[in-house]
């Protein structure tokens, strides 16, 4: 039974450090992007031309962004073990997180296709109508792109409400961390309103900002709970009842 504990408490200290190294490396993420790539130019083949200049901080800024993303769904994973004895919220809002993070991770990675476009449309021997195909087939692809980024970003909200809802009556949160949850999860699907009508709208970096402070604050939780010494380590589970009820008189 202690090894049984014990192993639920490695599973939700490493849940909530991938949660809180998640949002620190999206952090990273940002200011890597506002430093090094900046706004792309304006106008239909502005994107495409200036690739070639700045492929090697795509592939960085996007390799970081889908490793977020899977550290995002270990903390996932992990907070649905130390709230799973809460009730259908913690079981719905985990699926909604996995698949809202599953439909970031497929866009997570666009310069795949992009390198191949820019290379064509830089070829010596490309004509302007090839070049103009090119530059319809760029936006294409980051209309695709743009179509799973606005899937998961309200996708997402409704996962960290559903979380928070579970948060407020299990062990080791409680009401303040679930009514942040909760919060957080209606500021993103306010923002993911707003991007479902102008899937362009720079709003997303309010969706964004939410899911960063959800999985810190709810990451250090999970990082505290772990890391405590008592039966109730494991955030209210039935692993730490049976402890608690054997080490009773």
């Amino acid at each position: 039974m202690e090894e049984r504990l014990e192993l639920e408490r490695s599973i939700v200290r490493w849940g909530g450090l991938a949660g809180i190294a998640g949002s620190i490396l999206f952090l990273i993420v940002f200011a890597f992007v506002g430093a090094v790539i900046a706004a792309d130019p304006i106008g239909p083949a502005a994107a495409i031309e200036r690739f070639p200049e700045i492929q090697a901080g795509r592939t960085i800024e996007n390799g970081l962004y889908l490793v977020v993303l899977v550290l995002w769904a270990a903390h996932a994973v992990a907070l649905y073990r130390g709230l799973r004895e809460t009730g259908a919220a913690a079981l719905v809002g985990t699926v909604l997180a996995v698949a809202g993070l599953t439909v970031l991770a497929a866009g997570a990675l666009p310069h795949a296709a992009s390198v191949q476009l820019a290379d064509l449309y830089h070829a010596p021997d490309a004509t302007a109508q090839d070049r103009a195909a090119l530059v319809a087939a760029w936006h294409a692809v980051q209309g695709v792109m743009n179509a799973l980024l606005v899937t998961g970003l309200v996708v997402l909200p409704l996962a960290i409400i559903g979380l928070g809802m579970a948060m407020r009556g299990a062990v080791g949160f409680g009401r303040r961390i679930g009514a942040l949850g909760v919060a957080l999860g209606s500021a993103g699907f306010g923002a993911a309103v707003v991007l479902l009508v102008d899937p362009l709208s720079p709003i997303a970096v309010i969706g964004f900002l939410a899911l960063i402070a959800f999985h810190a604050a709810t990451g250090w939780t999970l990082q505290r709970i772990g890391t405590r010494n008592d039966a109730a380590a494991p955030a209210g589970g039935r692993v730490a009842e049976e402890v608690s009820a054997r080490a009773a008189p």
